[in-house]
């Protein structure tokens, strides 16, 4: 596994070498040094840094790390590393809302693993995984905070409280409606 791991960190590192068009831009690399005198090392930079590249991307592609490294002074492995470790980081786009619905033992208890079953019917998708409009991507979320609401979903900033099943088409339509720019 190690070495598969840092055989495509180099073929990444390489490709990005060949790349004519870096995958951070501008405005990126200025969001990202703009941290440079809040944290003690350029190291812990990286969280945020990608955050930063997820944020304009709606994902942190593998091309981004070699150039992320350069800019921290890191190896790509230490970028991947912190890259791997959360699981909020996906390396294809996520759609323009992303819905985790949690399915923490409050949750569960009171019908999240239902309710995401139901949201998945009504949007067309697996949980995991995005619409084919890219309008929204349905994942689990592991916990939320918000057991005196269970179930709940957080879709980007959103939070949906109280869900059921009966109600998972108009949340649905909620869902897409926010990734419009139309709802909130």
């Amino acid at each position: 596994m190690v070495p598969a791991l840092v055989a495509r960190l180099l073929q990444v590192s390489s490709m990005s070498a060949t790349t004519a068009q870096p995958v951070l831009t501008p405005a990126m690399r200025a969001e990202i040094e703009a941290y440079f005198p809040r944290y003690p090392t350029r190291q812990a930079v990286t969280l945020p840094a990608l955050h930063i590249i997820n944020e304009h991307l709606r994902h942190v592609p593998q091309q981004a790390i070699p150039e992320l490294a350069e800019m921290l002074g890191l190896s790509p492995a230490q970028v991947y590393d912190t890259l791997s470790f959360y699981g909020f980081f996906k390396s294809e786009p996520c759609g323009k809302v992303r819905a985790w619905v949690c399915r923490s033992i409050s949750c569960s208890l009171r019908g999240g693993e239902e309710v995401l079953e139901a949201l998945s019917q009504k949007l067309g998708v697996a949980p995991g995984h995005t619409t084919a409009d890219g309008k929204v991507t349905l994942e689990f979320g592991e916990c939320l905070g918000l057991c005196d609401f269970a179930p709940a979903m957080l879709a980007n900033e959103r939070v949906y409280k109280n869900l059921d099943v009966e109600t998972a088409g108009e949340v649905a339509n909620q869902l897409k409606l926010q990734a419009d720019g139309k709802g909130g």
